[in-house]
């Protein structure tokens, strides 16, 4: 049954609410179409303040009767971002799923809302061509499968930021939003994206403007900061001798890595729904914390544990990417991934200069590291000539192919 013809039985509805142009129609249209209470759910994920700010009023005056803005900034990165981290996930090799992290988190939390408030239906402004919308509605149906969803980019006959100010016009709902706006971005504790204007050209390199969380490398400090990252059990909980909470630790790698122009990313990827799309991403913290946690894996496992870990990045990378966090697969995967993060404990340098963020130091009460054996000095723990029966027996296959072919 299409979701059109269940109107009726829609009393309530709770909208996933940023403020911005695309939801300040939604909740207007929301009651004229389907003549229901709007509230307002907002998440915060560490988009900064200046997002959040006068959201609650904006919410009201455009016709919510409620409003929740919901702190989600220690739960997004203790419980999505630092799993994820210790799966290795990339996606398409240089994406490290900012986006994709904090949609599972949200649409929880959005789930919650609804069930707090009595509501029969979810909404978000998520558009038919993006992968948003599959991540938020995987979420909604493993979560909440008796609500409904209502997505109006796939229902109303609006087409372009031009029809939805006029909307909103008619309706006399003030907006910050114009005609002009040039980029399409999407903010959090791990990164900032952007899209749209002279990105939609690949052949076009990224302006100045488009860049806004970190330096220009040619502009950052001719000097180098070293900084030390000290990790337990797979988890950050020091940033140069300092104990912070997970949230708070992003924060200050953030603050240390994007003045020297650390995590910026320019890349064409593969969207679930079937099209490509340019994007840039900035990741500055992000990439430190990344490059330190593989540093550290290289020193405490072998070589067969790592090569399975890469393996399960490559699979947890899609089905992160594709919004299938609430899965028995990613259970599976995240379970497999925290049997190695047991060993990742020790601590990292990572030298930051010019956009790159260098692993120079590591050390790990687990390290399976030997200089002993190691060295290209002398030693007495290692016989070169054992090395001749290894690799007799480790070609073996090889060499009776060959003798057959004879």
């Amino acid at each position: 049954m299409a979701l059109t013809d269940n109107k009726q039985n829609i009393k309530k509805v709770v909208l996933a609410y940023s403020g911005g142009l695309d939801t300040s129609a939604i909740m207007p249209w929301l009651k004229e179409n389907y003549d229901c209470e709007v509230v307002a759910f907002a998440a915060d994920v560490g988009q900064g303040d200046e997002e959040l700010e006068g959201l609650h009023d904006k919410a009201i005056a455009s016709g919510a009767s409620e409003c929740h803005i919901v702190d989600l900034k220690e739960e997004f990165v203790s419980d999505f971002i630092y799993p994820t981290i210790t799966t290795g996930a990339v996606y398409e090799g240089e994406y490290l799923l900012g986006t994709s992290m904090a949609r599972p988190v949200i649409a929880k939390a959005q789930v919650e809302v609804a069930r707090k408030v009595g509501a029969d239906a979810l909404s978000h402004g998520c558009t038919g061509k993006g992968n948003d919308q599959v991540r938020f509605e995987g979420a909604f149906a493993a979560l909440a499968p008796d609500l409904q969803v209502i997505a109006p980019w796939r229902e109303w006959d609006m087409v372009s930021r031009e029809d939805l100010l006029d909307y909103l016009a008619s309706r006399d709902i003030k907006t910050t939003a114009s005609a002009t706006k040039i980029y399409s971005r999407d903010a959090n504790a791990w990164h900032i994206s952007h899209e749209g204007g002279e990105l939609e050209d690949p052949w076009c390199e990224p302006s100045k403007q488009v860049w806004t969380m970190t330096t220009d490398p040619e502009d950052a400090p001719d000097t180098a900061e070293r900084i030390s990252l000290t990790f337990f059990e797979g988890r950050l909980t020091h940033v140069n001798g300092i104990a912070l909470s997970p949230y708070q630790a992003l924060v200050e790698l953030n603050q240390l890595a994007a003045p020297h122009g650390v995590g910026r990313i320019d890349i064409v990827e593969n969207r679930l729904v079937g099209m490509k799309s340019r994007g840039c991403y900035e990741t500055p913290g992000g990439t430190v914390l990344m490059k330190a946690y593989k540093a550290l894996e290289c020193l405490v496992l072998d070589k067969s544990a790592l090569k399975f870990r890469e393996q399960l990045a490559l699979e947890f990378a899609h089905v992160m990417y594709d919004g299938r966090w609430f899965t028995a697969l990613n259970d599976a995967l995240l379970a497999s991934a925290a049997s190695f993060a047991q060993l990742v404990t020790g601590e990292i340098v990572v030298k930051l200069y010019k956009g790159q963020a260098t692993v120079v130091q590591r050390q790990s009460p687990n390290s399976l590291y030997s200089e002993d054996f190691a060295t290209f000095g002398a030693d007495d723990v290692y016989n070169q000539s054992h090395a001749e029966g290894f690799i007799r027996l480790f070609s073996l296959s090889s060499r009776i192919k060959a003798l057959k072919q004879k």
